[in-house]
């Protein structure tokens, strides 16, 4: 509920705080003395869009402030999902600036203008003539006959359950999409496995085959430099090996004369031991190399077919190659049972649509169940706002396509008058009937539900008398269940009201200013006396206005 509104610098109301309590509160004042501004700071505090008109002094900003009570709104998943810090009672601001450019904070924490427009619409409604056509919106009707029937958790449930059916039929399409596709491509794809898996690849091969290409291409100067090598090393004469040996002997004679001869010995030792292990290695690689051909030939066949797999496939190894053939391998496993996977869907499909079914049974039983109920509590407001003759029908039928709504179509029909059949509200009903028939509404929803605060912007236009009285009446009782507003000329329905706030005018030299001021008991005699018409001080007018507040 709304708990507090300041206003600064907006329009032609310089300062004011406003304290509101539960229930229903009334708002009057003369034509012309700025009630609609009250509207106006609220609707930008839920939303509205503003410009550098708002302020009343150009050179200042404006601000709007509202405090309110949320405890009861079930709003905790709104401000985890926009990193809000929730408050129970929490504090909406908004700002405009000279230039026109305005800021909204929620708790204190920027946010923007769509975020205020959210929140705004659970908090408040604002019900202008505008709003009054929301209930030719067949969802709106849907809400109405849903909370009057006690049914929206089971029409979230049934929405839970449309979605998984609806969700398996878009995966079944997908699949089926990926089949066609798939089969158009599964000869191709077929080859070219079977032209990878027959290559029976083996990582890093290709390497070794081409130092293997290598060494075959090049044997007779491999060979040739290797018996070169081994020759200057263990030649009889003079060999490098003989050489060392006599060196080495030398080197030993003198180790008895000092560390570092004996380091010297053991230097020329180390490189004789290897200098002899690198001859017998040269050794080794000169008995392996030979010069075959057909060796020649089949290495250099299988180095050019992988390489020419590696440039079809645009791979840089054998590995690239391994990689594409498992992933065809995949997906050729994938399109063989591509069908059992379908096989399943339908299945699946099956089974959510039949529970679909079942819970939108259930929903239609439950709906049809409440709707004489539902009529006769309208009906008897409708009389109540002076209607006799409104007749209200309901129809609600079942549609073979389901949708978010459940299995049924629902109808509103409306007739004010005897003997004409009753015709779709859009048809039956003028504008002031479709107030009242919104009000009956808003009426009957109050005992099912927590409604945001509701703000009536003279929805007593063109009523009067005995009717004004029980429609006040009515109002009063909607607010023993939520928090009503309502701008009214009507002294019938000011009495009504648990507070009262009035909205005068004054004017100075320099400027004209709207103000708000909460009225005492002993005011709101005077005020809703003024309102009848009686001169001031007129005792008749005082004695009548006590009436209607007793």
């Amino acid at each position: 509920m709304l708990v507090s509104l300041s206003i600064k610098n907006y329009a032609l109301i310089q300062e004011a705080h406003l304290s509101f309590e539960d229930g229903f509160t009334v708002i009057t004042g003369e034509t012309g003395a700025g009630k609609s501004i009250l509207l106006g700071a609220l609707g930008l505090i839920t939303g509205k869009r503003a410009d550098s008109s708002s302020a009343g002094d150009k050179s200042e900003k404006c601000i709007i402030e509202g405090v309110f009570q949320i405890e009861s709104y079930h709003l905790k998943s709104f401000f985890e999902d926009n990193d809000l810090d929730y408050e129970t009672s929490t504090i909406i601001r908004r700002e405009i600036m000279p230039s026109g450019k305005s800021r909204a904070f929620i708790n204190d924490t920027p946010v923007t203008l769509q975020q205020l427009q959210i929140l705004g619409e659970r908090l408040v409604d604002i019900h202008s003539q505008h709003r009054t056509l929301e209930v030719l919106d067949v969802a709106y009707q849907f809400e109405i006959i849903d909370t009057f029937s006690s049914t929206t958790n089971l029409l979230a449930t049934f929405g839970k359950q449309y979605g998984i059916w609806k969700n398996a039929e878009s995966q079944l399409t997908e699949i089926l999409e990926v089949k066609k596709k798939a089969q158009l491509e599964f000869d191709y794809q077929s080859f070219l496995f079977n032209e990878l898996d027959e290559a029976t690849l083996v990582a890093g091969e290709f390497e070794t085959l081409e130092e293997q290409l290598n060494t075959l291409s090049h044997a007779e100067e491999i060979k040739e430099g290797l018996s070169q090598a081994q020759h200057c090393i263990t030649q009889d004469q003079r060999g490098l090996l003989d050489i060392l040996s006599e060196v080495r002997a030398t080197l030993n004679k003198l180790t008895q004369y000092g560390p570092d001869f004996q380091q010297l010995s053991h230097r020329v030792n180390s490189s004789f031991l290897e200098l002899e292990d690198i001859s017998g290695e040269l050794e080794d690689k000169l008995r392996g190399v030979h010069s075959d051909p057909k060796d020649l030939e089949r290495i250099n066949g299988r180095v050019q077919q992988l390489y020419n797999l590696m440039q079809k496939h645009h791979v840089q190894d054998v590995t690239g190659l391994i990689n594409i053939r498992e992933e065809l391998d995949s997906a050729l496993f994938e399109v063989q049972n591509v069908d059992g996977k379908i096989a399943a869907l339908e299945q699946e499909i099956a089974f959510a649509k039949a529970e679909t079914k079942k819970i939108a049974s259930e929903l239609s039983k439950k709906r049809l169940g409440a709707i004489p109920s539902l009529v006769a509590s309208l009906e008897k407001i409708l009389v109540a706002l002076g209607m006799p003759n409104a007749r209200l029908q309901i129809v609600l039928e079942p549609n073979e396509i389901l949708s978010l709504r459940g299995g049924d179509t629902l109808r509103f029909l409306f007739s004010a008058n005897k003997g004409m059949e009753p015709k779709s509200l859009k048809k039956g009903a003028s504008g002031g009937e479709l107030s009242r028939v919104m009000l009956a509404v808003k009426a009957v929803l109050s005992r099912h539900k927590k409604l945001a605060t509701l703000i009536f912007d003279e929805i007593d236009t063109g009523v009067s008398g005995e009717i004004a009285l029980k429609m006040g009446v009515i109002l009063k009782e909607m607010g023993n269940t939520m928090q009503l507003l309502s701008i009214t000329h009507l002294p019938q329905i000011a009495g009504q009201g648990t507070s009262h706030f009035k909205v005068f005018k004054t004017d100075n030299e320099e400027k004209t200013t709207t103000h708000i001021t909460a009225l005492s008991p002993d005011d709101r005699i005077v005020e809703i006396a003024e309102m009848l018409g009686g001169t001031q001080g007129s005792i008749t007018a005082l004695d009548h206005a006590k009436n209607l507040l007793n």
